[in-house]
């Protein structure tokens, strides 16, 4: 009969990791970091290969350089302007007044949206109206903005405000009126009010439609914008480049279009992370 405490005892020690586990960790994390290193590649080449264009084409004589510098030397400019803070100053003028316009647009167009998507007589009432409007172009009521608002920020705004509220405010109707009605159906017969069937099934349904329209909108900012900065304005992108031009500064002209075009994507790229945000209960049936 063995006594127990004259068993051998065995030393408890962290797990070890099987050999074969251990050596497939690597290649997974490199395989990860190539996936990723060859998605960056795929989404910049195209700018890439822009870039290289813009750079030899008018040093190989296929274009006047006078007329479009390459780009290493609109860079060059760029970086001038940077430095000297003109840059700086003109991109705060045209960012307060687009992100303003921008506001006010969402803050007014979504819920009037909502309600018009969801009130059907409401929509009888307004829709003339809005056929009529939405088809006048913002830039053709610059002159009628001037002379109610003058020339000062207030016109400029309310033009943003006007040329982003439509965006929003058609793609919110879209999307509360293209909610399932099979979803709807069953969230009253679970006994839902109405309250609670626009804050539960609506609203969530119709947030990826609100969402393009306000991306739509805050491209329109921008352009809209600038157009009107090149009227009566003293700083701003758009003014930055009808001043380039008069001057002949030409590779300061490129220096603004540059600078837009990259406002645009970072304003464009934060308001599809904050969708996102909103929409996490999204199946994305593209990936796999």
């Amino acid at each position: 009969m063995v006594d127990i405490a004259e068993r051998p005892t065995r030393l408890v020690g962290p797990p070890t990791v099987p050999r074969a586990a251990a050596d497939r960790a690597v290649p997974g994390r490199a395989g990860r970091l190539l996936g990723i290193g060859a998605k960056v590649l795929h989404r910049t080449v195209a700018i890439a290969t822009l870039a290289a264009i813009w750079e030899g084409a008018p040093r190989l004589g296929l274009v006047d350089r006078v007329f479009l510098p390459p780009l290493s030397e609109v860079l060059v400019a760029w970086w001038e302007l940077l430095r000297s803070g003109q840059l700086a100053e003109h991109v705060g003028a045209s960012l307060t007044r687009s992100l303003a316009g921008l506001g006010l647009a969402v803050l007014t167009a979504i819920p009037l949206g909502l309600l018009i998507g969801w009130y059907r007589p409401l929509a009888e009432l307004l829709s003339p109206l809005l056929e009529v409007f939405r088809n006048t172009a913002a830039l053709a009521l610059l002159p009628v903005f001037v002379l109610i608002l003058g020339l000062g920020e207030t016109s400029k705004i309310a033009l943003v405000l006007y040329a982003c509220s439509w965006p929003i405010l058609l793609n919110t109707i879209a999307g509360v009126k293209g909610v399932d009605p099979l979803l709807i159906r069953s969230a009253r017969s679970m006994g839902l009010n109405h309250l609670r069937l626009f804050q539960k099934v609506i609203l969530p349904a119709a947030v990826p439609t609100i969402f393009t329209g306000v991306r739509l909108a805050g491209a329109y900012s921008i352009l809209v914008l600038v157009a009107a900065e090149m009227v009566g304005a003293k700083a701003g992108l758009g003014y930055l480049i009808n001043y380039a031009q008069y001057n002949f500064a030409i590779a300061d002209m490129y220096s603004g279009i540059i600078t837009i075009s990259a406002i645009g994507l970072v304003v464009n790229q934060l308001l599809v992370a904050l969708e996102r945000r909103f929409s996490t209960w999204r199946v994305d049936v593209s990936a796999g």
